[in-house]
């Protein structure tokens, strides 16, 4: 395979750029080290361009789940850039935080009042503040993946690994107070025994979780865990800065009918535009003014905009339905597959965030051989993808028609055939420790 612009210049950026990547999650050896584009020149649907000028259908994260309506949503960008033109920033507010704060107050008319601020772990360190200023209790129990401040790494400092069932292996603790040891503690989704045994033994002032990714709630979960913090009097947070707006207008806790007393929107909110948000209770979100929280940018009204255009667009194209049909249809040809090269696969998340698992112990190279093979074919893939409205019937049954001659291969090394031979460079990498 030929070595992209975007793959060189990246290697040579890590003696400037820690990291290479602001986010861990597009870090190139993540998908397919040496040969992985990196760099994005232009976008537009569920489309993008190298700096090699060569286009990819995204059947992948889709900037991890930001763009809904696809990238460069006509109606979303119009109205941001007649905004632009008239300044982003002043020494007065925007109005547009008013207007899209009744806009989700209308979506979830259990919340009274509303925070917002750019990034999903700065909404979580947020909603983190307040509700222990109303438990006026420091510890947290929590499942799922909840950003990358101090209070959720402080888990591995109970145990060296605490988070790998969470998040990935491999977080270390480094910089993290130490002082934060025994104030955060996990659970696993549906495993009710635990938390309750959390709450009898730790003395826990908040819960913290996801509401749906990988896994269902089974057995009336979430409504046992609205339950247990009512008994308990602990803040209930929903984490819904990846599922909102996949399933339903607003959070998928609607679904369920189980309402926590503060929720979290990020990602999709404003299509791609930095804007996230805390719904809650008036009670513990009063605690806000008891406590310094402030930021210059949060008053940036780009996000407020973008915000407010694209809960329009999403409601008027009824965009939930549409990518979670979509997405169930996805699952089924992955089953299909599964089926039909006999190969053990799992599949997984919602309809509109489908995923699948190759029960292998050679998954990894797998995973890197269907990123390298996809990529020949112009698509920038992996074993997840976030569905959008710009994804439509004629582009999934392209992949499907594709990744079909990449299953046959996969099936044939689970049959003797070496998986490392057909590789061109090294294997995508999971842990964390090991991409530096």
């Amino acid at each position: 395979m030929k070595i992209h612009k975007g793959y060189s210049i990246w290697k040579k950026s890590l003696n400037i750029i820690d990291g290479g990547t602001m986010l861990f999650s597009k870090n190139p050896d993540r998908f397919l080290p040496k040969f992985w584009p990196t760099y994005y020149s232009k976008a537009k649907e569920c489309f993008i361009w190298d700096l090699d000028k060569k286009k990819y259908v995204d059947f992948s994260i889709m900037s991890v789940g930001t763009n809904i309506l696809g990238y460069a949503n006509k109606q979303v960008n119009d109205f941001v850039i007649q905004q632009i033109k008239k300044s982003n920033i002043s020494t007065l507010n925007s109005y547009l935080e008013v207007i899209l704060a009744k806009k989700l107050l209308k979506i979830d008319q259990w919340a009274d009042k509303v925070r917002f601020a750019k990034t999903g772990g700065e909404i979580l360190a947020i909603a983190v503040r307040i509700s222990r200023a109303h438990s006026n209790k420091d510890n947290i129990a929590f499942c799922g993946y909840h950003g990358w401040h101090d209070w959720y790494l402080a888990a591995n400092l109970n145990k060296e690994d605490d988070l790998k069932t969470h998040l990935l292996p491999g977080l270390g603790t480094k910089g993290v107070l130490k002082k934060l040891k025994n104030t955060v503690f996990t659970f696993m989704f549906n495993d009710l025994k635990k938390l309750e045994k959390l709450i009898k033994n730790d003395d826990i002032g908040v819960i913290i979780m996801e509401v749906s990714r990988n896994y269902l709630p089974e057995n009336d979960f979430l409504k046992k865990v609205r339950d247990l913090a009512n008994k308990n009097k602990i803040v209930l947070i929903f984490d819904e800065c990846s599922s909102g707006f996949r399933e339903t207008f607003g959070g998928i806790h609607l679904k369920y009918d189980v309402n926590p007393d503060i929720c979290m929107f990020g990602k999709a909110l404003g299509n791609g535009y930095a804007i996230t948000s805390i719904i809650g209770k008036r009670k513990i979100m009063d605690k806000a003014s008891d406590s310094f929280i402030s930021s210059t940018f949060w008053s940036e009204r780009i996000g407020y905009v973008a915000g407010c255009k694209t809960l329009e667009t999403m409601k008027k194209e009824k965009s939930w339905e549409y990518i979670s049909k979509l997405g169930k249809e996805l699952k089924k040809n992955w089953t299909d597959l599964g089926k039909k090269y006999e190969l053990p696969i799992e599949i997984n998340g919602i309809d509109a965030l489908p995923s699948f698992y190759i029960k292998s112990k050679k998954f990894l190279e797998y995973k890197t051989f269907i990123s390298q093979e996809m990529l020949k074919q112009n698509y920038l893939c992996s074993t997840a993808v976030y569905i959008s409205t710009a994804h439509n019937r004629k582009i999934l049954k392209d992949y499907i028609k594709k990744i079909d001659k990449v299953f046959l291969k996969i099936k044939e090394c689970e049959d003797g055939k070496s998986i490392k031979k057909l590789l061109d460079g090294p294997v995508c990498r999971s842990q964390f420790k090991r991409l530096n």
